[in-house]
């Protein structure tokens, strides 16, 4: 089956995002632009450092921890501001293996570009609960739509969520998005940030693949 791409697009539009002409083919013989891009735009993922947790830095990430299996769980249709929990898992919370990465469906990224304000400020979430069960489980990456796993305006909340799946090495990659054109439970993830040094989280391209068709 053929990749899906996961990746919102980097325009200027997107909050954090400047990009200016820096070369132009009539003056300079080839066109290039000025990039100005916060480490947390649009697709990306995050480092430990970015809550101050011992691991590896954005371009320390093993390679093999960046691609594998995962599971996708549906809530599509969840409430603004929920909190998802372990009961929320459904037949996944049997089904998940240690090393199995799980991705997160809720269609919170149609708000990205139609309602950006809804799209940070009213995030479904996840709860403390349901970290340290993941944890727990040994799960590898959690992939999820909105710009954060966390309510981004709970400097508390945030900061403890990311701190218990950063503790676990739990790899977090926030605002993924075309999740409705995977018709499968399971595909195979390909995560690949920028490679910058020392970085604490970094813009991604993220790509699925189905393994199985839904029956």
């Amino acid at each position: 089956m053929d990749w899906i791409d996961l990746t919102q697009t980097i325009s200027p539009a997107m909050p954090g995002v400047q990009i200016r002409e820096a070369k132009n083919l009539e003056k300079d013989g080839w066109n290039a632009v000025n990039l100005s891009i916060y480490s947390h735009s649009g697709t990306h993922m995050d480092a430990p450092v970015h809550f101050g947790v011992e691991g590896p830095t954005i371009d320390q990430v093993p390679i093999k921890r960046l691609m594998g299996k995962a599971r996708i769980l549906d809530l599509t249709g969840i409430q603004p501001s929920s909190a998802i929990n372990v009961e929320d898992l459904g037949k996944l919370k049997e089904a998940l293996n240690t090393g199995d990465s799980l991705i997160i469906k809720t269609g919170w990224s149609n708000y990205s570009v139609s309602d950006p304000e809804k799209y940070r400020n009213q995030l479904p979430r996840i709860s403390e609960k349901l970290a340290h069960w993941l944890v727990e489980k040994g799960i590898n990456i959690l992939a999820v739509e909105p710009p954060s796993v966390a309510d981004v305006n709970d400097l508390a909340e945030v900061t403890r969520i990311h701190r218990i799946l950063f503790a676990g090495q739990v790899i977090i990659v926030e605002g993924i998005c075309n999740l409705n054109e995977i018709n499968a439970e399971e595909v195979e993830l390909m995560v690949m940030p920028l490679k910058i040094g020392g970085g604490d989280g970094a813009p991604a391209r993220v790509l699925a693949r189905p393994l199985q068709k839904n029956l």
